[in-house]
């Protein structure tokens, strides 16, 4: 069974299509026919069913798929362990990280990165939205939340304090709110799909609904409104310390409750063996945090 036909099998079950996996894999579509009818022949069994417009996983392509991806990662990750003992880390490393945070530190570690590792290649997805791992071939990403989906394999890299915070205009014009309560009579600067705010009290967990007519798919289109007067933002603390410091943003400290703190994770696709590229990259990573002041020194 040659593993680059199986490559060929995993690619178009990710993408929904062979013409995406060939795409992908940087194949002519012809190839890439070529090589799953070979991988079937071999088989002795259908593994897709395709038609010009759609492709779906016949019952024993179901069944294989576990044991192709496992077959196609065992090969990356020897090939990547062979190379990387002279080379360092290799080959082209897909990173998912929010927009906010990516500008601030990955995109600078990056040229450093580069340079000590002659054969890495890195391509980073600046994305507010958490992709398909292993649909869209991401070899990491970073996110700052609630884990929701089990089925990802999260490593916590640092906490991540949160803080509500409004520009000196705003305030002047509505006040500034001092309990919970005060926080639903203000318009509240919302990360699109984000209905609630999440705080912490002496008791438990306590939820405000967010009132305003503002909301971004980005963190960063709430940042930048908030600097303008818009109203209330809850922002990471790394995000708005400078503003702070500088009078541009002022912290609204509420008596009864704290913002919780939701954690930085690098977020992998699969458990299986973590390849050099990713460890020397969330390597950076950590040291950039770290020198920072965000999160300790903490080690995989």
């Amino acid at each position: 069974m040659d593993t680059d036909d199986v490559s060929v099998f995993t690619a178009a079950a990710s993408a929904g299509s062979l013409a995406a996996a060939a795409r992908r894999l940087g194949l002519t579509p012809m190839a890439a026919s070529r090589r799953l009818a070979a991988l079937e022949t071999s088989l002795g069994v259908r593994l897709l069913h395709r038609t010009t417009r759609s492709l779906s996983l016949t019952p024993e392509g179901e069944s294989f798929l576990p044991f192709a991806h496992a077959l196609v990662e065992n090969e990356n990750a020897a090939m990547a362990l062979l190379q990387s003992g002279a080379k360092g880390a290799a080959g082209l490393l897909r990173v998912s990280v929010p927009i906010a945070f990516g500008t601030k530190f990955v995109t600078p570690i990056v040229p450093s990165l580069l340079n000590e590792n002659p054969e890495l290649r890195i391509s980073v997805d600046l994305t507010d939205s958490l992709p398909d791992l292993v649909a869209t071939g991401t070899d990491l990403a970073i996110r700052i939340a609630r884990l929701r989906d089990s089925s990802l394999i999260g490593k916590k890299l640092a906490d991540n304090p949160r803080l509500v915070v409004a520009s000196s205009d705003y305030l002047a014009r509505r006040g500034k709110p001092k309990t919970l309560d005060d926080i639903a009579g203000h318009d509240c600067l919302a990360h699109a799909g984000t209905t609630h705010w999440i705080f912490h009290h002496a008791d438990g967990e306590r939820q405000v609904k967010l009132g305003g007519r503002f909301s971004s798919n980005s963190i960063a289109g709430c940042y930048t409104a908030c600097l303008a007067g818009g109203g209330l933002a809850l922002l990471s603390n790394w995000y708005v310390a400078d503003d702070i410091k500088a009078g541009r943003l002022i912290r609204v400290d509420l008596q009864d409750v704290q913002p919780e703190t939701i954690n930085i994770w690098a977020v992998y696709p699969t458990a299986r063996l973590v390849l050099p590229k990713v460890r020397v990259f969330v390597a950076a990573l950590r040291a950039a945090l770290v020198a920072a002041g965000v999160g300790d020194d903490a080690k995989e």
